[in-house]
């Protein structure tokens, strides 16, 4: 299974929105290079107030360009970098992947996916509503969370749009994706 790296983006600030780049730098075990994120423990603003000392199983956002695509259907204006996302694809299931799945962006970087980015509330600061329309249900009335999939960087690496990525399943049992 391959993809397509459609657009990066970063932000030095907590801000929901992250301006694109040409290109981002992926720092083995931290990140993107100059990213509100960037860490090897937690840099989001509500669970480094629980625990500053966790491990940062976010340190990439990746969301598909088919859900804003989806958006776009239902009247939402969300281009890339929009939602915060570090790392914009095509191509490929990012919620139908497992827990481990190893993303290889562009030459060198890797990234490992650790779980579902669950929708905030800032959503809607964006938008009224695109909060709700990042939520879905499943034929079973389960809750499905869109916004993408959070990740941890194994291998550094440049990524641009236009890279192609290549998807590595971890070995079975897979474990299902779930909110990080």
């Amino acid at each position: 299974m391959t993809g397509t790296v459609i657009a990066v983006a970063a932000s030095p600030g907590h801000t929901m929105t992250k301006p694109l780049r040409d290109a981002i730098r992926l720092l083995a075990g931290l990140g993107v290079e100059g990213d509100a994120h960037q860490g090897a423990t937690v840099k989001h603003r509500s669970r480094v107030a629980r625990d500053p000392t966790q491990p940062n199983l976010r340190q990439v956002h990746l969301i598909h360009a088919e859900l804003l695509d989806e958006l776009a259907a239902s009247g939402f204006d969300v281009p890339p970098g929009r939602m915060g996302e570090n790392v914009t694809t095509r191509g490929i299931d990012l919620l139908g992947l497992p827990a481990g799945t190893r993303l290889h962006l562009g030459r060198d970087a890797v990234v490992a996916v650790t779980g579902l980015r669950n929708p905030c509330h800032q959503l809607n600061g964006l938008q009224p509503g695109l909060m709700a329309a990042s939520l879905g249900r499943d034929a079973e009335g389960g809750l499905v969370r869109k916004a993408g999939v959070m990740a941890i960087v194994l291998a550094g690496g440049e990524v641009r749009g236009g890279d192609t990525i290549a998807v590595e399943l971890p070995p079975h049992p897979h474990r299902r994706l779930e909110p990080v």
